[in-house]
């Protein structure tokens, strides 16, 4: 058996003069999560859509569980599960109705979209709603249901578009512990996401996607590698002294980023420990005040804007994004 859930090879898709893929390369191992990030228009809802057969690519080879979307798309759709970006639940109807709905739907009988249907309650903690409407459900307790609907004919491999919009850090929270889940069980998941730390929370492979194409790849930890060395954060009490204190970090000046609001200074480094005591050092010498001094790693952002050239209008966006 093929150890790859997903294979995609050169694909193309053109709008018109537009190519929203162009030449996009991805593989998928089974049983891991993988992520697809990137901006608004990168293509990764069209990628979902190709794997999914909803849309039909022009060029490439696009392989899920092993068989071609094109020539046996009945054989892939068998195999798949797919939660939109929306939820496409009964309001009206309880957590267990709108599952065995579900069930009826893909052809089980009456019993097993019964049985079914409360395997997945139990699953996702819904199991004491009772026939409770789901409009009275919150954010979070509709987005695990909707997942709990797209596991009904229990696919090998399950695709998330952005599967956490608009939902609080809590609700949040319940679908990552879903999808957590849904791997130690053996599903292969196909993630898209605008949100920074989801991928960096649940992925354990991530594509950057960038104008139709894949433009980096590799766990968030290798990601990271590739913009650099790790940093160091100054916070200044005093923001008058912040030029200052700029000037005294073992980092080229122009490499020292300044956030005036947050009275906050970041720069690379390269030894760790010894830049670490070095700044210490000089910031006392000074007499400037820090409030906080610390090492990090590169965050996922700064990884997605270095990837991407942090084309104008997207370094904004993102930021929001990451903190919603």
């Amino acid at each position: 058996m093929n150890r790859d859930a997903i294979l995609v090879e050169g694909a193309r898709k053109r709008y018109g003069e537009k190519d929203a893929l162009a030449g996009l390369d991805l593989t998928v191992g089974r049983g891991t999560v993988h992520g697809l990030l990137g901006p608004n228009g990168a293509g990764k809802t069209t990628t979902v859509r190709i794997l999914a057969t909803l849309l039909r690519h022009d060029e490439g080879v696009v392989r899920v569980a092993g068989h071609d979307v094109r020539t046996e798309a009945r054989e892939v759709r068998r195999r798949i599960g797919l939660l939109g970006q929306h939820a496409a639940l009964d309001e009206e109807l309880g957590g267990r109705q709108n599952l065995e709905m579900f069930g009826r739907l893909h052809h089980l009988g009456a019993r097993r979209a019964g049985i079914r249907a409360d395997e997945l309650l139990e699953r996702f903690g819904l199991a004491d709603t009772g026939r409770k409407p789901v409009k009275q459900f919150s954010g979070g307790m509709r987005r695990r249901l909707d997942l709990a609907a797209s596991l009904i004919t229990e696919p090998e491999v399950l695709f998330l578009d952005e599967p956490t919009t608009g939902l609080d850090p809590r609700g949040r929270g319940e679908v990552w512990e879903s999808v957590r889940s849904l791997v130690g069980g053996g599903t292969t998941v196909l993630l898209t996401t605008q949100y920074l730390e989801e991928a960096d929370q649940l992925a354990d492979r991530i594509s950057v996607v960038d104008q139709g194409r894949v433009v980096a790849d590799g766990t968030a930890d290798e990601l990271k590698a590739r913009v650099g060395v790790d940093r160091i954060d100054v916070v200044v009490r005093d923001a008058a002294r912040l030029e200052e204190a700029a000037g005294l970090l073992p980092a080229a000046r122009a490499e020292v980023g300044v956030d005036v609001d947050r009275r906050r200074l970041s720069a690379p480094v390269a030894d760790r420990m010894a830049s670490l005591t070095a700044t210490v050092r000089a910031l006392g010498e000074a007499g400037i005040e820090a409030e906080d001094i610390a090492l990090r790693r590169p965050t996922l952002d700064e990884v997605f804007l270095h990837l991407t050239d942090g084309e104008p209008g997207r370094d904004a966006s993102r930021r929001k994004e990451v903190a919603a």
